[in-house]
């Protein structure tokens, strides 16, 4: 995650990303999660830019319970803020890129289906296409202010 946020600071210096969460440091139940217990699962928001098209962190606080209560509209807006999908696909790619050349992958990206389209009208769709799998049907909870990345690892089973 570290070296891909490094390839997005050359890449795509002027945005900002902001991931949510990964799990407990020791592993094991994360509510309200059904994932997220074994360090290969993380949630990122979704990067947004504001009425004046900056990049600017999506807004999380208690309130919204961290950006997880935020609810995007069909045009991709809440509150003045739009997903910037260019930057979204950048990071998918820099993390599957990064993962890969450690001789891992990205298993699957867990993101609304009805948003996804928008993912494929960016400079990444090809590599999208051919590099990762995303879920096709909507999740238990709506994915549509964060993403959800599971990662490709080897595990030793814990007895």
């Amino acid at each position: 995650m570290v070296s891909a946020y490094k390839d997005l600071e050359k890449e795509q210096p002027e945005k900002v990303y902001k991931y949510a969460e990964t799990g407990f440091k020791e592993g094991g139940r994360f509510e309200p999660h059904k994932t997220h217990m074994n360090g290969l699962s993380v949630d990122f928001m979704v990067p947004v830019v504001d009425s004046e098209g900056q990049s600017v962190h999506l807004p999380t606080n208690p309130l919204n319970r961290f950006g997880y209560d935020i609810e995007f509209d069909s045009n991709s807006t809440y509150d003045g803020l739009r997903i910037d999908y260019e930057a979204m696909a950048a990071h998918i790619v820099a993390l599957h890129r990064q993962a890969t050349s450690r001789g891992y992958g990205v298993w699957r990206v867990i993101f609304d289906p009805e948003l996804q389209p928008n993912l494929y009208e960016t400079q990444y769709a090809e590599y999208l296409r051919g590099n990762i799998q995303f879920s096709t049907r909507r999740s238990w909870v709506r994915h549509d202010e964060h993403y959800h990345v599971d990662f490709d690892l080897p595990c030793e089973q814990m007895r």
